[in-house]
């Protein structure tokens, strides 16, 4: 069973619509890509994932292996199935799924530091009348996500510049302080909107290094949309394509590179000499 199932996904704003009965797969551990011209839908397709839209109709369902011990002491794994498709950002969060996105969007007047920990408070172990008193649990519990949000900021080498506001990080360490962000979640799937936007090709090959590391570090399922087609034909194991809202093809990326249509639709050579 795969990690995300997509089933006939669709949304209509009027009478434009934007995804058109898309339906796809994303196994756990995998780094896949979704491709497309501007205006082919894949950053409704993001939003639709993410509870930012709710799907006209369709389904998005997350389905989460959970081992449990049955009255012999054997472990068995089950599958649990969640539904995600009308249900709100935050609650999406709490299932699993993060995102960054395409015009990056911190808390540009709050700290580096503090725009992780903000993340991290879906996960506290704290109540209300703990906080409101400052009691021992309170200041503990602050304290190690202080801890964690810094162990964060060093794997993106932005631990110098933790108490320096978001808004005055270059370009590309804003893009490292998002995906931080995301990660400060402790998603299942981590779902990157164009990550390599705006970066010279220097910071786009060390972007690419760090997405393959925090896959294998953080035992993470990837789903990227890129218009950078080097970056996406190098580390993404399978791609979707979109056009218009609709799926019209999806491979291997050597299947990618070659399929007629996708060349023919909207990408021409800079796919197939990708």
């Amino acid at each position: 069973m795969p990690l995300l199932s997509v089933e006939k996904l669709t949304k209509s704003f009027g009478g434009l619509t934007a995804v058109s009965s898309v339906t796809m797969h994303i196994d756990k551990g995998e780094l896949v890509g979704l491709i497309g011209p501007n205006g082919a839908g894949k950053t409704t397709l993001f939003n639709l994932l993410t509870g930012v839209y709710e799907p006209t109709s369709g389904s998005i369902k997350l389905h989460l292996p959970q081992e449990e011990q049955d009255k012999d002491g054997k472990v068995k794994t089950k599958v649990i199935t969640k539904e995600l498709g009308g249900l709100k950002p935050y609650n999406v969060t709490k299932a699993g799924l993060a995102r960054t996105f395409q015009n990056i969007r911190l808390f540009k007047d709050l700290t580096v530091l503090d725009n992780v920990r903000i993340a991290m408070h879906q996960n506290i172990r704290y109540r209300l009348p703990s906080a409101f008193l400052h009691l021992n649990k309170f200041h503990n519990e602050e304290d190690r996500l202080v801890e964690e949000a810094e162990k964060l900021l060093d794997i993106f080498k932005l631990s110098h510049k933790k108490e320096e506001l978001a808004k005055n990080l270059p370009y590309g360490e804003q893009r490292h302080l998002e995906i931080a962000r995301a990660l400060a979640t402790k998603p299942v799937i981590l779902l990157l909107d164009e990550p390599a936007a705006g970066m010279n090709p220097n910071e786009t090959a060390e972007l690419t290094e760090t997405i393959e590391w925090i896959r294998k570090e953080f035992d993470l399922t990837i789903l990227l949309i890129e218009h950078d087609m080097s970056l996406v034909m190098k580390i993404c194991e399978r791609i979707y394509v979109l056009d218009y809202g609709m799926l019209i093809a999806s491979g291997k990326p050597a299947e990618i590179r070659t399929n007629k249509r996708v060349i023919e639709a909207y990408l021409g050579e800079e796919v197939s000499n990708a």
